[in-house]
Formats: C-alpha cells, structure tokens, sequence
C-alpha cells in the first residue's frame, strides 16, 4: 500500500507525525529517504514529540546513533548517510533496529541489508516549505498506520 501526501506547512507535517506515532510499537521501523533538507529530522522530531519524549532530538549525522528513553517507548534516530556503500556499517545498529523501541532511520537505501521489512517514507522537496511524502508498506504490522493515515489524511 502507498499513500501520498503533500504538506504545506511544519503544521501539516506534525499531523502526519500525530497519525503514525499514534500506533507505533516496539520493534517499528521506519526508513526515510529524501535529498538534503527534505524534512527527514524535522518529521523525526514530530514523532518523537508525539510519543512524549521531552529531551531535544536533533539530526545523528555525526554520531551515526541517537537514543532516547524519555518517553512512552525508547526512539533510536540513526543516520545512515555515513554508511554508504558499507563504511563503517558493522557498528552494531541490528541491536536497535528492532529493539524494543522505535528506530527511525534517515537514508536508510545506504543499509537496507539490515532494515527488516520497513515502513518506508520518501520525502520530496516542492518547494518552498512544501513537500511530498510517500508512505509506503507491504507488511501486515503497520497496517493500522497505514489505515489512519488514510483516514486521517482525506
């Protein structure tokens, strides 16, 4: 299934921030993809917000991994871009992809070997603040995001 959605506004995108953490679940993965500036962390920090987490999140991108424990669930915010073609991808990310919390993972095309069946977004740039995301699942755990965001986002 894919749905696609256009925000226009840092509003827009904490509604659909609101709809997916509202059934997130340990063990989630979430894989986003987009050119520089897209709005990868800025959606990260909408979801961190609506699963209570308090501390300030910000992009991993020289640290690779974030986590945070402050909220209804641990959040682990990886930033794979580093990873490219395997570089330093044997640092032990499986332990939290799949955890027992949420991991969110920007550019994760550059470790799909370790990403087991993702929800997977794409963001494009519009222009301005506008954007376009792409929801997309094939799997049978996220199915009741992907139903609220149907709903949700009519």
């Amino acid at each position: 299934m894919e749905i696609k959605y256009q925000s226009n506004s840092l509003l827009d995108t904490e509604k659909l921030a609101k709809l997916i953490a509202k059934n997130l679940f340990p063990g989630a993965v979430i894989s986003l993809d987009g050119d520089l500036g897209a709005g990868k962390t800025t959606l990260t920090k909408s979801i961190a917000k609506e699963l209570g987490i308090t501390e300030h999140v910000s992009s991993p991108t020289f640290n690779i991994l974030k986590c945070y424990f402050e909220g209804d669930m641990p959040l682990y915010h990886i930033d794979a871009y580093r990873l490219e073609e395997g570089i330093n991808s044997n640092i032990g990310l499986e332990e939290v992809i799949e955890g027992d919390g949420v991991c969110i993972i920007e550019w994760g095309k550059f470790i799909q070997e370790k990403i087991f069946e993702p929800l997977e977004i794409k963001i494009r740039i519009l222009k301005d603040d506008s954007r376009e995301f792409i929801i997309s699942s094939n799997y049978e755990k996220y199915d009741e995001i992907m139903n609220s965001l149907k709903e949700g986002l009519e």
